[in-house]
């Protein structure tokens, strides 16, 4: 198939740090390429990528200073795809509603996955296009209620064997928080969790600059380099260390998770997860085996003192299994064979040698 992949152009492909859509992007263009697809990714022009590589700037839009209009850009790369959409069999878009606009201006269809939430504004647009392609990253991140032609739920996957297995934790003991400082992320509730259960916590991840205020007032002030230490953003190996040499790793959500790719990374080292039961937690842990799935903070402390009896190599096999980017790409492939196949019939006519399957 020829396939076009659209990735946000805040990360590059694959992100240096954090960026977990972009880290998924990475990894299906790459491993459609390997599958023997041609496959055109439109992504920030530093991106590293085994398929061209076509980008509308020359760098991350989130490390470029001199970037004030971010949507700008993002238009020149949408009207770069629709230019030549007649160039591939399916446009596969991760940008949310923003290529929603130009679908219909073409004859390719475009499926779309849903990285994100629904919001009051943006659901307006997804029940104005409602009938096109949609793919969930989990179940519970659909809106029965908006009426949305889901194809398809397609779990995102990451590379298991670029983290390395911890089959025990490191010694002092420690809890661990990854992810955006923010709100919705619980970081302040991870530090409640550790504070009032007499544990170590290390904090990595960015702070947005939505989110600088919620760092600076609720976070910092907490932070006292001993108890609690905030580490800064990390790399993907210094994220695999981290997590991995921790006895679990907290996820307190306060938001519906779409997804949540650490809890999925912190498996993937042999690290058991203590998660709020919001959104996608439920799909992701199971729950007394590779975390517990908890219902407020008592219960996340408790957790705790749980983990221990878990076995971690089951953390590790059960990410294996289940969230590999193997299974991942099965599950985009299934999916765009079903739109060609549909557009196809609905023409009146199927055509087999297209590419499907190759």
């Amino acid at each position: 198939m020829r396939i076009a992949q659209i990735a946000p152009l805040s990360e590059r492909v694959p992100p240096p740090a954090y960026g977990g859509i972009e880290l998924v992007v990475g990894l299906l263009t790459d491993e459609l390429v390997r599958r023997g697809h041609e496959v055109t990714l439109f992504a920030s022009g530093d991106s590293i990528t085994l398929a061209k590589l076509v980008s509308a700037h020359p760098r991350a839009l989130r490390l470029d200073p001199n970037v004030k209009e971010v949507n700008i850009y993002e238009t020149l790369q949408l009207a770069l795809v629709y230019e030549q959409a007649e160039k591939f069999d399916i446009i596969h878009s991760h940008m949310g509603h923003a290529t929603l606009p130009y679908v219909n201006l073409v004859k390719t269809p475009t499926v779309h996955t849903l990285h994100g939430i629904f919001t009051p504004d943006n659901e307006k647009i997804f029940q104005y296009a409602k009938d096109r392609p949609y793919v969930s990253i989990s179940n519970a991140q659909r809106e029965v209620r908006l009426g949305l032609n889901y194809v398809a739920t397609v779990y995102n996957g990451i590379d298991i064997s670029s983290y390395k297995f911890h089959a025990l934790p490191d010694d002092p003991p420690y809890l661990a928080f990854l992810g955006r400082i923010s709100p919705e992320k619980g970081t302040h509730l991870a530090i409640e969790i550790a504070k009032q259960a007499g544990w170590h916590l290390k904090i990595a991840g960015k702070v947005d600059a939505v989110d600088v205020e919620y760092f600076e007032k609720e976070i910092k002030p907490l932070i006292d380099g001993q108890q609690i230490v905030y580490l800064g953003e990390a790399d993907h190996a210094q994220k695999n260390a981290l997590m991995g040499g921790a006895v679990a790793t907290l996820f307190p959500i306060t938001w519906r998770e779409p997804f949540g790719l650490v809890m999925v990374e912190s498996m993937a080292a042999g690290t058991p997860v203590i998660a709020l039961n919001l959104g996608s937690t439920l799909e992701v842990i199971a729950h007394g085996k590779t975390g517990f799935l908890c219902n407020n903070i008592p219960e996340c402390i408790s957790a705790i003192n749980k983990v221990k009896d878990l076995d971690r190599y089951t953390c590790h096999q059960y990410t294996k299994n289940r969230f590999g980017v193997q299974q991942m790409t099965d599950g985009y492939e299934t999916v765009y064979r079903q739109i060609l196949q549909d557009k196809f019939a609905q023409n009146g006519y199927f055509r087999k040698a297209i590419g499907l399957g190759k």
